[in-house]
């Protein structure tokens, strides 16, 4: 399996794989909205035998710290549960490091993003519309969000969702 920047030309292959992952169109929507949007900061594919196996977006975010939005992350279902998602994730966030972004949030289960280091205390003191036990923050420069607090939005896209 290699993992790669996502190029123009798979837009389509992705946008089928988002919606075979959620069975919906959702968050495909978001997706296109993202690039369209130019907010998408970071997107990646997994390819496996030439086919698009699964995808991640980390878009722009307001906040206290220079920040990213973790959304969606996506994986075709005969290849979930196989570590595709965990890979995409892990390169996602080096390369957000590499270019410069200080904290990254998600929403999602926090048993599952925990293992890479995001944190339900440190998001707890900002407010999002998505506040609550499954928000989430890690910070890929230490301490950056330590003693901050406010507002703390996701791209425009993400009010359709």
């Amino acid at each position: 399996m290699d993992i790669r920047d996502e190029k123009y030309e798979d837009h389509h292959r992705v946008r089928a794989l988002i919606e075979a992952a959620f069975g919906q169109s959702t968050e495909a929507d978001l997706v296109d909205a993202l690039r369209r949007e130019g907010d998408a900061e970071i997107a990646l594919v997994a390819i496996d035998g030439g086919e698009i196996v699964g995808h991640v977006m980390l878009s722009s975010m307001v906040a206290p710290a220079r920040a990213l939005g973790l959304a969606p992350v996506s994986v075709l279902p005969s290849y979930q549960g196989k570590g595709i998602g965990a890979t995409l994730i892990q390169e996602g966030l080096r390369q957000a490091k590499a270019r410069g972004w200080e904290a990254v949030f998600v929403v999602g289960r926090p048993e599952y993003y925990a293992r890479f280091g995001f944190r339900t205390d440190i998001a707890k003191a900002f407010a999002s519309p998505y506040a609550g036990p499954h928000f989430m923050a890690l910070e890929l420069v230490e301490g950056v969000l330590q003693g901050k607090c406010g507002k703390v939005a996701y791209a425009p896209a993400f009010a359709a969702v």
